[in-house]
């Protein structure tokens, strides 16, 4: 087995930095819920990595990647074959045995690590209100028969990568698919108590910019990472992370500015995502010029986007279909236009570079199967497991909060407080400057 160790050795940091992106997810969903279901929250991203690798390493690798399958017949278009469950025959492999590829192992762990965010990002929609056991069934049905299928549809040789759909990093594999899942599984499950009647504000912004921060740190491994390899693409697609993701945090907060006469720290964190959403399918094909103006179109739309929830009556609790499905299709749209890097021989520029129209129709295809799939199927998926076990939490746990009547725990301990001149919890007088409170 031969490998290249400077590229493995960047894939293995690529993959590390995408599974931080998980727990990054946790803190900014996290922050934008209520302190009484912040726990809870963040434990469906948690346990999204969990089981998203058990069922990885047993049958996931091996639908999404594995090409056997029926010798490239019907069947190998729309699902993988089962040559590789629990990962056998990757052990001693490399993607490319000349020198240039990587351990077969190294490539499964890093396409392993979207499958989890993917599931994760789901449950964005969901805050507040669902049951932590029915999460757990919907995640691993869901990565079964929606992600693992889709990514074979587009990465594993399957039909849309026969038909030269380009998406660099996963906008229609990752975020587009998340989104329609959302709205479908939000639909399902309805809306909080109080839903447009009660405050509903994020409780700890400082969490959300922490998470935002710790999102864009990981997403350079997202993107950069998905050239598989170490050369002039790689740098890139870093490069035109940077920038559309700093565009469309501008856009977001100018937006706000026009819009309601004051930028958020909301904003600017949300817009971040937004742009790194949209540039994930097109940073490894298009001029930095184009992740600008990618950049400027999704923290633009999504700013606006967002507020269609109230409109069209959903509650998409954190903006999942706002951002991530808006600003997936921004960016796969925008390469049949803007496309000037082809990925693999037979691929087509966009129409900027005198590229045919069809490519464009592949690019606006691609997102329509995979968001309509996704669509039905998770709401198929919701309402069997609402049907069996119930998706949804009582009423009255949902008020009380989901933390305690869950998990038997509080994301804030606020019973007792050790500070100088802070007022003792056991009576009005306030702690004298040096003093120590006992226990």
């Amino acid at each position: 087995m031969k490998i290249d160790a400077g590229s493995t050795a960047w894939m293995l940091m690529s993959a590390a930095l995408v599974l931080l992106m998980t727990p990054g997810l946790a803190f900014f969903y996290g922050g934008m819920t209520r302190a009484k279901s912040v726990l809870n929250m963040m434990m469906m991203s948690w346990v999204s990595i969990i089981v998203v690798t058990v069922a990885w390493v047993l049958y996931g690798h091996s639908l999404a990647f594995d090409t056997a399958g029926d010798g490239g017949g019907i069947v190998n278009k729309l699902i993988g074959g089962l040559d590789n469950l629990g990962l056998s025959g990757l052990v001693d492999t490399a993607t490319k045995d000349d020198g240039t590829g990587m351990p077969s192992l190294v490539f499964s762990v890093f396409q392993m690590t979207f499958a989890i965010i993917t599931v994760a990002l789901i449950s964005g929609a969901l805050a507040d209100r669902v049951k932590f056991g029915a999460w757990v069934v919907f995640a691993i049905v869901w990565a079964t028969v929606v992600y693992f299928p889709v990514a074979h549809w587009v990465w594993g040789g399957g039909w849309l990568s026969n038909l030269g759909i380009e998406d660099f990093a996963g906008g229609t594999v990752v975020h587009i698919n998340a989104g329609a899942a959302a709205l479908a599984v939000a639909l399902v499950v309805g809306k909080r108590v109080g839903w447009r009647k009660d405050p509903m504000r994020p409780h700890n912004l400082t969490l959300v910019l922490l998470g935002a921060g710790l999102l864009w740190f990981g997403w350079f491994g997202f993107n950069a990472g998905s050239e598989l390899a170490v050369d002039g693409t790689t740098g890139l697609a870093f490069m035109n992370t940077q920038i559309a993701t700093a565009v469309a945090a501008g856009a977001w907060i100018l937006v706000e500015k026009l819009r309601d006469g004051h930028s958020t720290t909301l904003g600017v964190a949300s817009g971040a995502v937004s742009g790194l959403v949209a540039i994930t399918p097109a940073c490894g094909f298009v001029d930095p010029w184009a992740a600008f103006l990618i950049g400027a179109l999704a923290g633009t739309a999504c700013a606006y986007a967002v507020g269609l929830k109230y409109r069209l009556g959903y509650d998409d609790s954190l903006d999942v279909v706002g951002v991530h499905m808006v600003g997936g299709v921004v960016g796969a749209v925008a390469l049949g236009f803007v496309a000037a890097y082809p990925f693999a021989d037979g691929q087509q520029q966009g129409l900027f570079y005198g590229g045919p129209i069809s490519q464009l129709g592949v690019q606006v295809l691609g997102p329509v199967a995979v968001g309509a799939y996704s669509f039905v199927v998770s709401w198929i998926i919701a309402k069997a497991v609402d049907a069996t076990m119930g998706f949804r939490v009582s009423p009255e746990d949902e008020v009380t909060g989901i933390d305690i009547t869950t998990h038997a725990e509080t994301g804030y301990d606020l019973g007792t407080v050790h500070a100088s001149g802070v007022a003792s919890p056991n009576g009005p007088a306030a702690v004298p400057a040096g003093k120590k409170v006992e226990a």
